[in-house]
């Protein structure tokens, strides 16, 4: 049996040991607060180690300057003005409002391309159509079928390697003549195409350079033609099995009907003057339509794009740069003062047209040789119509 002092050994014992113990483990386990926890290590080549930052009393090096280069892309191409609804697109050689008014189709003449514009969306192309635009030609004219709601199909004039012709464009699908052997030339190749109150389509071709062809009654060059939306001779056409209603025309702009007084509106620059002619539907105008027109300009201002409505009629201007704003009546004559308004606005103006809700839906054509483009054209414009003219006389 052991005494006292034994049991006082034992527990110093005891002591020591469990010092010695605490030692190691210190010696083992850092101190928390030298060195912060960090989860296991996990090896993988996602895992990568992050840059150190030098310590403070490191000072960095200044690093070299930023090595020399091209200046960052510029941003996207927006305009300023609230109105504009398209930026940065290829001449545009024809403007048609879809149904609604909301949005509108607008042609491309270099590029052949048929752009969806519309506020606050970026344009979509619909279609393309293969085209030569040497000189004045391309994708010129632009226009909705008369059953556009139920079939979706729209009708272009273009010059392409065989010639001019008129294309129907069906969604998804590839361009189709329905009119071909327009004669092309090194110039007079410009065309328009519209749809008619009474649904057939009227065409205006340009006379491929050569004035003396649009006088030549078995030439498609230099005439109006009237022909049902398969590209067939309307029905009343004066020759039977020929589409030619009209002779005379030289590098026409547009082609606009005006449903509420029945008459259709064709632009033409004819030589020493540019001029207006008025056709109604089913009439055969000959060649009295362009020795006769219904307004002319001696100055020759480049008439282009028209759009008829609401008892105005707006012809764009490209040489002038502005909007030439008449009163038309019932039977075709006009009333008021007519006038150029918007001048040196927008540019060249080519396309137009109305849309359902009265909104004037204008193209651009900056880009074409004499234009003057600026950093967001070419570009198509949404306003309300201009006024123009007077009250008429008492």
């Amino acid at each position: 049996m052991s005494g006292p002092s034994s049991r006082v050994r034992g527990a110093a014992a005891v002591l020591l040991v469990v010092l010695a113990l605490l030692v190691a483990g210190c010696a083992r386990f850092p101190d928390a607060s030298s060195q912060p926890w960090r989860d296991n290590p996990e090896i993988g080549p996602e895992k990568v180690p992050s840059p150190q930052s030098p310590a403070p009393s490191e000072p960095s090096q200044p690093g070299p300057p930023p090595a020399s280069g091209p200046a960052p892309a510029p941003g996207p191409c927006v305009d300023p003005d609230p109105q504009v609804v398209a930026t940065c697109l290829a001449p545009v050689s024809a403007v048609v409002t879809l149904p609604g008014g909301q949005a509108a189709l607008a042609a491309e003449r270099t590029t052949g391309r048929i752009v969806r514009v519309a506020p606050d969306t970026a344009p979509q192309v619909v279609a393309t159509v293969p085209v030569d635009a040497t000189g004045d030609g391309g994708l010129t004219g632009l226009a909705l079928s008369p059953s556009y709601d139920e079939d979706q199909l729209v009708y272009a004039y273009a010059t392409t390697g065989a010639g001019n012709t008129v294309l129907r464009i069906a969604q998804g699908d590839v361009p189709k003549p329905v009119l071909s052997g327009i004669p092309r030339g090194a110039s007079g190749n410009r065309g328009a195409i519209g749809v008619e109150p009474n649904g057939t389509l009227l065409v205006a071709t340009g006379d491929a350079g050569d004035p003396a062809v649009a006088a030549t009654p078995t030439s498609l060059a230099g005439k109006l033609l009237r022909i049902d939306p398969f590209g067939r001779p309307a029905p009343g056409d004066p020759v039977a099995g020929s589409p030619v209603v009209g002779s005379g025309l030289h590098s026409p702009g547009d082609v606009c009907p005006d449903v509420v007084s029945g008459t259709t509106w064709v632009t033409d620059r004819a030589g020493p003057r540019d001029v207006l002619l008025g056709v109604r539907p089913g009439s055969v105008p000959g060649a009295a339509a362009a020795a006769a027109p219904a307004w002319t300009w001696p100055d020759r201002p480049g008439v282009d794009g028209c759009a008829a409505g609401g008892g105005s009629l707006f012809v764009g201007l490209s040489d002038t740069k502005a909007i030439f704003a008449l009163r038309p009546t019932a039977e075709g004559r006009f009333v008021g003062t007519p006038q150029a308004v918007l001048q040196n606005t927008y540019g060249r103006i080519s396309g137009a047209d109305l849309a359902s809700d009265g909104i004037l839906w204008i193209g651009t054509a900056n880009k074409d040789p004499g234009g003057a483009p600026g950093a967001t054209d070419d570009r198509v414009i949404r306003i309300r119509p201009p006024s123009g003219g007077g009250s008429g006389p008492d």
